[in-house]
């Protein structure tokens, strides 16, 4: 039996290969994703998404920053933003290496993680 620190490294490693996590029981799926896997992006983007391929339920559904495995920031989907797509905004990031954490509710609950980099200035 998976734990769940095993299951989030799946998915996770699913985004990594592919930039899309597996589908599962429910068929969710990631297609898109701002920033994508492995970018590197402006220190001032501060709009993040993950689109997937059916709706999600946003009042159950989380994303987080992480820098070096802890969360430095959460972020709070936007109830009016499409019903496949989880949106929020963040502060200014510093520059570094960081993921992008996104969980769905329902059941199974799906998460996974999608690296970036800001750049320096």
């Amino acid at each position: 039996m998976m734990t769940r620190r095993q299951a989030v490294f799946a998915l996770g490693g699913a985004v990594l290969a592919g930039g899309t996590a597996p589908a599962s029981a429910q068929g969710v799926r990631v297609v898109d994703s701002a920033p994508k896997a492995h970018a590197i992006i402006d220190g001032r983007s501060s709009a993040f998404y993950v689109r997937f391929d059916r709706p999600v339920d946003h009042g159950d559904s989380r994303l987080a920053v992480l820098r070096d495995g802890k969360v430095i920031e959460i972020l709070h989907p936007r109830l009016e933003s499409a019903p496949e797509v989880l949106f929020a905004r963040a502060p200014t990031l510093p520059p570094g290496n960081y993921a992008l954490h996104w969980r769905v509710g329902g059941a199974p609950r799906l998460e996974g993680e999608i690296p970036f980099t800001v750049a320096g200035g």
